[in-house]
């Protein structure tokens, strides 16, 4: 591009489809300062710089990584600093998949719980009275956390429920 040539602007819906985000979440990003704030036509409009487009990309990829609004900020700072070290990007990428293996632990042992619910339903009680069923009642135990009863044991009464 010439020194005497106008740096190409793009209207905020074709920055939208470029970058695959709402024209409401580049409005919110403009507001909070993630990106710069827009230039208007003589209507009215927001026009950005093409190099916005590149910006907003990596904003949406760091949301769909689940980065934080801080940590993305951070990120989109240092993609436009030479003279900061990526050993930053590193760290916070360190960081966010640390908690991201944390909240897979915590998942697992849901999922285990859950399924240990199911099961013993399905043994001991389904079919039977909903006030009765091992699910309800275990839910309902002041000491039933998910992590905490990982496996559940159905009581079988007379009638071949739990309760």
């Amino acid at each position: 591009m010439s020194s005497t040539q106008a740096p190409e602007m793009l209207a905020i819906g074709d920055l939208a489809s470029r970058t695959g985000l709402a024209v409401s979440a580049i409005r919110y990003y403009e507001e909070i300062g993630l990106i710069p704030k827009a230039t208007r036509r003589p209507s009215g409009h927001r026009v950005y710089l093409a190099a916005s487009q590149d910006l907003l990309t990596l904003i949406r990829r760091c949301r769909d990584f689940g980065f934080t609004l801080d940590d993305t900020k951070a990120l989109a700072s240092l993609a436009s600093s030479s003279e900061r070290d990526c050993v930053e990007a590193r760290d916070l990428a360190q960081s966010h998949l640390d908690a991201v293996r944390t909240k897979l632990s915590e998942l697992n042992a849901l999922e285990r719980s859950l399924s240990a619910f199911v099961t013993a339903c399905d043994e001991g009680c389904a079919g039977g009275p909903a006030p009765e069923c091992c699910i309800l009642r275990d839910l309902g135990a002041a000491d039933a956390r998910p992590a905490a009863r990982p496996t559940l044991k159905p009581t079988r009464t007379r009638d071949g429920c739990c309760g």
